[in-house]
């Protein structure tokens, strides 16, 4: 395990659980229990605080199914297997952060890449091309052709530990893990001392998956079922630093079940620096915690970002309650199997929480879980959230909110926070 999830909830607290190359390469084919009751019906009731309001981008789900591409070719983009051809717009529709972006959640400028993927052909943009272009780190960009294209993923790309990494898809790479498996890894053995940063922009990834190996010791419910592993689908970082720009997320699924194991779409453990979103896309992801994005000692930062359709398919939150099970997992007597953060999800000491311009809609926590929009718990009491020029309506899930400090103390019915501070400006939150 990374680590441990603790839940506190109302006024008791209960332990639950991005180098440089000079060269160009061009890499063608053949290239190497507390809080609130459970709002099950979303928001029955919502005030706007100050004068912010938006309307839910009117899309469903959509199904990343197969894209039908063999293990190393790429689609001309008729059909990425997301449901949707061509190019595409990410990012919040309807509402922007009045604060601007910070830098890390700026593209950065590749017009000098170290690596360039493709000679032009959309054949030639390859999964084989695409690792090694991965493997040497740097700036990695595409000539794939005028048309869309979608890269079919068979092996997890590793990312570089000790090398920045920048990966822009310009708006017309795809890559697919066809429900087969993980898109990213990023390992390293350290924790929360890694200067390296990956950033990804410009980017579609779909389908990614993983699949758990490490179950949990059979014991009878109440007890924790399902895994300790598994996280992240389309990208899991343990030790590294993220910037995600201008991209799309969509169909990811990590381990289904499990108190700690989550994140859909992006799972990211141990970030000295943290995770910048600006500008993304987050749909139809699923994940026992955390069904779109997750972070654990990892401050996490989003701006101007969507997230609709996501849903955490654990159930039954985390604790440690010896009275209810006499069984042990990760050194407590665990119950609850997660589904704690229908959308964003952040845990450990320290960490802030920042959403400004940020749309989370329709999305669902678990049966018995918390968070249906933002599951975000400060076990020190020493992290802060704000929200800014956001909306949060339509999510389920239980909710509570415990504050240490400052006049504002409820952050509606779509978020499960301990927070040190709770600054809400200009947004439309469910349940206030």
């Amino acid at each position: 395990m990374q680590g441990r999830t603790i839940l506190a909830v109302a006024i008791a607290i209960a332990s639950s659980g991005c180098g440089d190359a000079t060269g160009v390469t061009a890499f063608g084919s053949e290239a190497g229990s507390a809080g609130s009751e459970s709002d099950t019906t979303g928001a029955s009731a919502s005030t706007t605080v100050a004068t912010h309001s938006s309307g839910v981008a009117d899309t469903g789900p959509s199904s990343a199914g197969e894209s039908g591409a063999g293990p190393d070719s790429a689609t001309d983009g008729s059909d990425d297997g997301s449901g949707e051809t061509g190019e595409w717009d990410a990012g919040n529709p309807d509402g922007a952060c009045g604060g601007g972006v910070p830098p890390l959640g700026e593209a950065v400028d590749t017009s000098s890449p170290s690596t360039v993927v493709g000679d032009g052909s959309p054949a030639s943009c390859t999964h084989a091309a695409l690792a090694a272009a991965v493997a040497a780190g740097g700036i990695v960009t595409f000539e794939c052709g005028d048309a869309p294209v979608t890269i079919a993923i068979d092996q997890t790309l590793q990312l570089r530990t000790d090398v920045d990494t920048v990966i822009d898809g310009g708006r017309r790479v795809t890559l697919d893990g066809r429900h087969q498996v993980r898109v990213f890894a990023f390992e390293s053995p350290d924790f929360m001392n890694t200067e390296t940063r990956v950033t990804l922009q410009h980017l579609r990834v779909i389908g990614g998956k993983t699949s758990p190996v490490e179950a949990i010791p059979q014991a009878p419910p109440p007890c924790s079922q399902g895994y300790n592993d598994g996280e992240g689908g389309a990208l899991y970082m343990r030790d590294g630093n993220l910037s995600v720009v201008d991209s799309v997320f969509r169909g990811n699924h990590a381990a289904p079940l499990g108190p700690d194991t989550g994140g859909g779409a992006i799972y990211v453990v141990g970030s000295k620096h943290g995770m910048v979103i600006a500008a993304s896309t987050f749909e139809g992801n699923r994940a026992s915690n955390a069904a779109a994005v997750g972070g654990l000692f990892c401050e996490l930062q989003i701006f101007d970002s969507l997230f609709i359709g996501n849903t955490a398919t654990g159930s039954g939150a985390n604790n440690n309650d010896p009275s209810q099970c006499d069984a042990m997992n990760n050194g407590q007597n665990e119950i609850g199997s997660g589904g704690n953060g229908g959308a964003i999800y952040s845990d450990g000491a320290s960490v802030d929480v920042t959403l400004c311009g940020v749309q989370i809609a329709d999305n669902d926590a678990g049966e018995g879980a918390f968070g249906g929009g933002l599951f975000f718990t400060s076990n020190d009491f020493g992290g802060d959230l704000t929200i800014r020029d956001s909306v949060m309506m339509g999510n389920t899930g239980g909710h509570w909110t415990v504050v240490q400090m400052g006049s504002t103390t409820d952050a509606g019915s779509a978020v499960g926070t301990n927070c040190r501070s709770l600054t809400i400006e200009n947004s439309t939150l469910q349940g206030l």
